[in-house]
């Protein structure tokens, strides 16, 4: 059985009509199907740092940076709204499918066993460098898949706030 953050998401998306996976109340504002697709594509770009980690491809040292320690030490995210600068910020996918996004999940959770797998083989030392934390090794990176995940929590809880409310 799985243990991420991301089997609560692959268990709730079922839960929703593909109407409802694009319902969007405003055009600032996700749809769950693009937040879907956001907690799938990050965390397969986190987990790229870890396989490159393991290979040895980062560098030897590095420091995180005074917001990256603070992560870490305190294991997520605070409990606001993260805006990421324009140039990163292209809003992510709103046409996959119910069924798309599940296949989409079970790969990104079959990735990250045969990462974990390997964890055990990683040394702290070898880092890559992540823009707003700093340098971290294939633990940290690791981690913060599950960080970054339990942070959208919040965001499906608004999203299906915005699902009731139309309903109405």
């Amino acid at each position: 059985m799985n243990r991420y953050e991301l089997t609560h998401f692959k268990e709730t998306l079922l839960n929703y009509s593909e109407p409802d996976l694009r319902y969007k109340c405003s055009p600032a504002i996700w749809s769950i199907g693009q937040m879907y697709d956001h907690i799938m594509l990050v965390p397969n770009e986190y987990l790229d740092e870890v396989d490159r980690c393991l290979q040895e491809d980062g560098q030897l040292g590095g420091e995180k940076t005074p917001f990256g320690e603070k992560l870490f030490r305190e294991g997520g995210f605070p409990p606001i709204k993260i805006e990421l600068p324009p140039e990163m910020n292209q809003p992510p996918n709103n046409t996959d499918t119910n069924e798309q996004l599940l296949g989409r999940m079970t790969t990104l959770i079959s990735r990250m066993d045969a990462l974990e797998a390997r964890l055990g083989d990683a040394t702290d030392d070898r880092k890559t460098f992540h823009g707003g934390f700093g340098w971290l090794n294939a633990r940290e990176w690791f981690e913060l898949v599950e960080m970054h995940t339990r942070h959208h929590r919040r965001q499906q809880q608004e999203l299906e706030g915005w699902l009731t409310q139309k309903d109405l």
